[in-house]
């Protein structure tokens, strides 16, 4: 009876010893898939190291996500060839958070290439929080003996190419750099041998400053062949008034700028085009003849200017100061000609570094620097490109 019983014990006993064995081999498993561990690739042997790292994670319909990416790449070698890659995909959680961090720390002495790629795409509810942090760079000790000691692949430079537009330090950058070109204004007629005299002289000019009207013993007022004439040869016209030796009161600058107005449309000068008011360094000067000049060139079809020498020692440019603090407009709307510094007349080819002075703020067309040259009755000028879109 004894022998018996223990028969039938024996199998009880291995089948309870056998079902705590899979459970323990099951809780080491389900353990193993859900840690959150960094992933690290560690190696100090001699030879060239190849390392990939690639993790997914997709997230259903779940109400939160939370997943954290930690990858560590410890690299002591010759060579090394590391790829990571972070892929999160969420769609339809109402609150995420995502945290990627990557660090490659690397001793190699002759090649390292290394590729970072984290994309974030998250389709939620709302709250969905992404960070690629941590040390996510790349930190090369050693000798470049040859090859490339630095970073390669879609994420060079450890950072981050993000598809949702988390974490992404590549975004191009626009200058936008205006271009400087040389140009000239001149009281006299402009006729083909003048042209030909500026060109054998000095340079081919972009632009010509002429006046409007005749002003006795001063200048000749610009005309409809000369127009036709500048035009064919591609060279935009400055559109400047000097019908006046008093740049004092606002009545006064209204005045003036509703005479400059009519006589632009009498010779046909096209809306949108800037007209200069001529202020002469003899001339007196206040902040309410500028005001006025532009207040009622601004209200017209054409574009507010001012010509003089805007040195910071003059009232020419105190007076702009205060006309620009009094409207703000006007360091918007208007465009500044000025005549400082003046470092002499020049040809194309050796004209000065652009570099006008002004009052702070104000919107500068252009730089007059060189004065009455012996030969062609000309100045010479650098005008910003953008002035071409206010020139005839």
């Amino acid at each position: 009876m004894t022998f018996l019983g223990s028969n039938r014990i024996l199998p009880l006993v291995i089948t309870g010893f056998l079902a705590v064995m899979i459970s323990i081999c099951a809780f080491f498993l389900i353990g193993n898939n859900n840690s959150s561990e960094p992933t690290t690739g560690e190696t100090s042997e001699t030879e060239q190291k190849t390392t990939s790292n690639d993790k997914t994670n997709q997230g259903g319909t779940s109400g939160d996500s939370d997943i954290t990416n930690n990858v560590e790449n410890n690299v002591d070698g010759e060579e090394a060839d590391i790829n990571n890659s972070i892929n999160n995909n969420l769609q339809n959680s109402s609150e995420n958070q995502i945290d990627n961090s990557i660090t490659n720390n690397v001793e190699v002495n002759v090649d390292v290439n290394v590729t970072n790629n984290i994309s974030n795409n998250v389709e939620g509810q709302k709250d969905s929080n992404s960070s690629n942090d941590g040390d996510n760079s790349n930190n090369n000790n050693g000798d470049s003996n040859s090859g490339e000691n630095g970073n390669s692949g879609d994420d060079s430079n450890g950072d981050n190419n993000d598809g949702n537009n988390n974490g992404n330090n590549n975004e191009d950058e626009n200058t936008n750099q205006e271009e400087i070109i040389w140009g000239v204004d001149s009281a006299s007629l402009t006729t083909e041998d003048m042209i030909a005299c500026v060109e054998d002289n000095f340079g081919s000019p972009d632009i010509w400053g002429r006046y409007l009207g005749d002003k006795e013993g001063v200048s000749r007022g610009l005309t409809s062949d000369e127009i036709e004439l500048l035009q064919s040869n591609d060279i935009r016209i400055l559109v400047i008034w000097n019908h006046f030796e008093n740049a004092t009161g606002f009545d006064n600058g209204q005045s003036e700028a509703e005479e400059a107005i009519q006589m632009a449309q009498d010779l046909g000068v096209p809306e949108g085009v800037a007209i200069f008011a001529d202020i002469e360094p003899n001339y007196p000067v206040d902040s309410e003849f500028i005001r006025g000049w532009f207040e009622t060139m601004n209200e017209s079809q054409y574009t507010p200017g001012f010509y003089g020498v805007f040195d910071p020692e003059r009232d020419l440019y105190a007076a702009y100061e205060q006309a620009g603090a009094d409207n703000g407009q006007l360091l918007e709307n208007a465009y500044v000609w000025t005549a400082a510094p003046n470092n002499g007349i020049t040809t194309e080819d050796n004209a000065p570094e652009y570099q006008p002075q002004a009052p702070e703020n104000a919107q500068i067309g252009g730089w007059q620097y060189g004065l009455d040259a012996q030969a062609c009755n000309i100045d010479t000028n650098l005008f910003n490109s953008e002035l071409l879109d206010v020139l005839w």
